[in-house]
């Protein structure tokens, strides 16, 4: 759970950005997405190459 700490007289906007941050670098959010539907792990192996590939490719072209 995530917690954040507001001080008194701190304004709304400013604690909503600090929650926002927060859940943004723990990786809640996008955690959550990934759970929305299963992909089979053959899938996923297989994304993950295509971008290796890819990353792999424009590195070669900076060159």
């Amino acid at each position: 759970m995530i917690i954040v700490p507001v001080k008194d007289g701190e304004n709304i906007e400013r604690a909503l950005k600090k929650f926002k941050r927060k859940t943004e670098k723990t990786g809640v959010i996008k955690e959550l997405r990934t759970r929305q539907a299963f992909q089979k792990p053959s899938v996923v192996n297989r994304r993950k190459m295509m971008k290796a590939v890819y990353v792999q490719q424009l590195r070669a072209r900076e060159e």
